[in-house]
Parts: structure tokens; C-alpha cells; sequence
């Protein structure tokens, strides 16, 4: 007798599923008797233009269900630290605010009571919605939970302005993939209107919730606390929109003459507010396009920075998706790996060790300058970021370990650190992807090669060297202040 096949999934809900953004890895009914829809809240901390939380709330206003947001601190996320914690914990409190205001409840659990399974039996969810994150670990997660929950799983793709399932195979260069992206702007590059729930989620007294104001790593003692917070950046959805407003304001007139200018940097500094999703790259790009219809704002400077903020960006996730090995040398083009084999033997003088990279003890005292730029600030200018990372090359044993090297200190010190972008960005520099062969030259092969003679040349770096030597870190950029 052939089985009864699974029940389907409600026609008013097929109509949302029916969207790019949004993969189905656990299909069906709502649970019977729910008392809520619950929206996972991991990669995209925040309330505003994010696509996941509006999909909870299209949901659940169908089911005729309140909207409830739970966020899991774990204590053992890959490579985290007290930095990246501190910068996190800092946003709690905004999330909470925001979400208020759009009537969907927030609940923030510790070890060992932030089981989501159990928060779901324990709220009754109908569903659970998810957000994306193409990093590997983060992915087996939701492949994991996937087979052990038995109400419908949703994860949105709520961390890029284009669906990233629109494209279903790796993208090799800018050039081939920004066509394809671009093309896809009058669709998604535009402002929507937040959905707002029918029924306002009603905390009950028995679901237990920590308080956003207090320090959740309390008590872990297996977290690396050796890398303090940094007082040059605030966490929060809060202080990224009045980053935004001071780079639209006073910086983006100039960015395409002053983005590769470390020592004026004229650059956004959004990174880490975009790792840790306290801002959407829709709100960042919504704001650009805005201040250059309004005018003042040169085209360049606003294609130059959406190509940054979208396109390479896009690119990293795109690569990070589509490459199983982004964090290691595995992941170089075929042409960049047999030209860096062919140079593994030749002589490096001097190699660094990884203790003496860290401590920013090399001979390059513009190369230092960027070291310490990371250590002191938890974020470095972009331009410094390709120097730093093919010095690193230049002055390691052997590819593969400068590859190595270069991922340990970038998710080590960097807020936006244990990212595609950053990923991507190491891959760029010292396995030539989404690049093209260069002239032949020892270490390097036909990798592209930064000389610290000729990058000093293009921008007054000295000037660079003196503002990250001489300045406290909590005088710098205290955009939270």
C-alpha cells in the first residue's frame, strides 16, 4: 500500500514562498493550535528593511498569528571573540526598541535555556523563519535543523539587495557578474513598506527572557577575552544609521577621489554594522541613490560606491557560496595555483612567523601601520586591506600558510572579520581571484604584486603611518557617541 503523501503547505502561503529570497527547507501546514510565528533572528540583527522579519510577519498576519523574534547566544560561534561579542551585545538594546515598535515580541536567551527547538515547543510556533548565511558552518546549521524540527523552516535571504539564488553558479569576475546583478536593480533596488503585524506579540510571564542590557557572555569561560572591545565603533542599528547619515552628509561627494586615500579616509567604515546585519545594504544604497537624485553628488562617486557596496561585495558571497574551501589556498583559480606552486621554492627573505605578524614586528613600517590599524580599531581601510594581505604572501613560508595567516588575524581582530567580503577579499590578494594573470615575478608567479615603494606613492603615507600610530583608539571615529 503505497504512503499517504506529506501534507501540503496552505495556498496563501505558497503565494509568499513563491519568492527568490526565500528557501523552503522544511515544508507542510502550520502546527495545529500555534500561538505564534517565531522569526530566528542570527545573521540579520535588526528590525529595519530586513526581508526575513517581513516575511515572519506576512505569515503569521495570514494565520491571523502574533510575530515573536528569538535570538540564541551561543557561546562557541566559530572564531568569536570578546570583541566581536561586546560589539554585538551593544545592539541587543536597539533590536529590542525596534522591534517594539512594530508589535514583534524579542526574546534573548543564554546557555543553556536558548534551545531553539524548545523556545519553539514552548511558544507553540506555527513556523519558523530563518535568515541566510552562505558561510559553511553557519549553513550546516540550518541543514541540521532542518531535519529535526516538525513545523515548516524558512530561511530568507535577507543579507544582499539581490536574491543570491537568482544566480546558481560562481561568479569568476566583477565584470561578468555586475552585468547580471545590475540588471536586477529595478526590481530590488528599491524601498519597501514594512508589513506590520495584525496582533502585537504579548510577552507572557513564564517565557524567560535575559535582559539586552546585560553582558551575555557572562560566565563563558572558554571565550577568548584576550581581544578586548574597541571604542572606535558602537554596535547597533542606532549608531549605523548615524554613521550612514554622516558619510552621505559629508564624505560621498568625494568618494571617488578620496576612497583609496587611507589617510583621509573617506570611506563609509559600514563594514562591521553590515557583518553583523545591524543595517541592510537596501538602507545604504536607498540613502546613496537618494543623495544623488537630490544632487551635489557626482554619478562616479555614486557608482563607485555601490559598485563596492553591492557589487564586490555580492561577488564575495556569491564566491563563498559556490566554494566549499573560500578560507583556505584551495579555493585559487587553476592558472594562480600552478603559478604559486611553481614559486613555492623560491627564497622569501625575511619569512615573519605569525607571532610577529600579529605584533606588527615587520621592517614595513606602512605595513605595520595597517597591523596595528586592525588591532587598535578592529577594522582597516580597504586599500591597506589588499596591501596587508599580499605582504603577508610575500613574507610567509609558503601559500598556503600566508593564506592561513591572513584568515587567522582577519577574523581574530577584524569586526567585520569571519565574512565573505573579508574572505573574498584575502582570496583576491593572494589567490588571484576574480583577477587575471599578471607578469611573472618571484614569490608572487603572475599573482598581482603591491609594492610598499609604489602604494606609498599614491597616497600621502606618512601621513596614514602618523594617524594610526599616534591615535588612541577611543578618540577615533567614536560614531556611537
Amino acid at each position: 500500500m503505497p504512503s499517504a503523501a506529506p501534507p501540503s503547505m496552505p495556498q496563501s502561503l505558497e503565494a509568499i514562498a513563491d519568492s527568490p529570497r526565500i528557501l523552503v527547507r522544511r515544508g507542510g501546514p502550520p502546527a495545529v493550535g500555534a500561538k505564534c510565528v517565531v522569526y530566528w533572528m542570527q545573521r540579520a540583527q535588526r528590525a529595519l528593511d530586513n526581508p526575513a522579519l517581513d516575511v515572519a510577519i506576512e505569515i503569521a498576519n495570514e494565520l491571523d498569528l502574533p510575530v515573536v523574534a528569538f535570538f540564541s547566544a551561543i557561546s562557541n560561534y566559530p572564531h568569536a571573540n570578546l570583541r566581536h561579542y561586546h560589539f554585538l551585545n551593544q545592539g541587543l538594546a536597539d533590536i529590542e526598541e525596534d522591534l517594539r515598535a512594530r508589535g514583534v515580541g524579542f526574546v534573548l536567551r543564554r546557555p543553556p535555556s536558548n534551545s531553539l527547538e524548545k523556545f519553539l515547543e514552548e511558544v507553540k510556533a506555527a513556523v519558523v523563519i530563518g535568515d541566510e548565511n552562505h558561510c559553511r558552518e553557519p549553513e550546516r546549521w540550518r541543514k541540521v535543523l532542518a531535519h529535526r524540527l516538525t513545523i515548516p523552516y524558512w530561511t530568507v535571504d535577507a543579507d544582499v539587495v539581490v536574491p543570491s539564488s537568482l544566480f546558481s553558479r560562481r561568479m569568476y569576475a566583477l565584470h561578468i557578474f555586475k552585468p547580471k546583478l545590475y540588471a536586477e536593480f529595478p526590481t530590488y533596488l528599491v524601498a519597501t513598506k514594512p508589513p506590520l503585524p495584525k496582533h502585537e506579540w504579548k510577552h507572557p510571564a513564564a517565557v524567560e527572557s535575559v535582559p539586552v542590557t546585560s553582558d551575555i557572555t557572562e560566565g563563558w569561560r572558554k571565550l577568548d577575552r584576550s581581544i578586548g572591545p574597541v571604542e572606535s565603533f558602537t554596535g547597533g542599528t542606532h549608531a549605523a544609521l548615524k554613521r550612514l547619515h554622516s558619510f552621505v552628509k559629508h564624505d560621498l561627494v568625494h568618494y571617488d577621489t578620496q576612497r583609496n586615500h587611507p589617510e583621509i579616509d573617506g570611506t563609509s567604515r559600514l563594514s562591521p554594522y553590515l557583518h553583523f546585519g545591524h543595517i541592510s545594504p537596501l538602507t545604504i544604497a536607498l540613502a546613496v541613490n537618494q543623495a544623488a537624485q537630490k544632487g551635489g553628488v557626482p554619478a562616479a562617486a555614486r557608482d563607485g560606491f555601490l559598485s563596492e557596496l553591492i557589487g564586490w561585495r555580492e561577488l564575495s558571497i556569491n564566491f563563498v557560496k559556490f566554494t566549499e574551501a573560500y578560507d583556505s589556498l584551495e579555493c585559487a583559480e587553476p592558472w594562480a595555483l600552478k603559478s604559486l606552486n611553481e614559486h613555492a621554492g623560491d627564497r622569501r627573505d625575511p619569512i615573519y612567523t605569525l607571532e610577529q605578524l600579529e605584533k606588527a614586528e615587520t621592517y614595513d613600517e606602512l605595513w605595520n601601520a595597517s597591523q596595528m590599524q586592525m588591532i587598535k580599531f578592529g577594522w582597516m581601510h580597504n586599500y591597506m586591506r589588499m596591501y596587508w594581505a599580499k605582504k603577508i604572501l610575500e613574507w610567509s613560508p609558503n601559500p598556503a600558510i600566508a593564506f592561513e595567516y591572513a584568515v587567522i588575524l582577519n577574523d581574530k581582530y577584524f569586526l567585520d572579520g569571519r565574512d565573505p567580503n573579508g574572505y573574498g577579499g584575502i582570496a583576491w590578494a593572494i589567490a588571484g581571484k576574480f583577477d587575471r594573470p599578471w607578469f611573472n615575478r618571484p614569490i608572487f608567479g603572475t599573482i598581482r604584486y603591491m609594492s610598499g615603494a609604489s602604494t606609498g606613492k599614491k597616497f600621502n603615507s606618512r601621513r596614514y603611518i602618523d594617524n594610526v600610530m599616534t591615535t588612541e583608539a577611543d578618540a577615533w571615529d567614536a560614531v556611537g557617541s
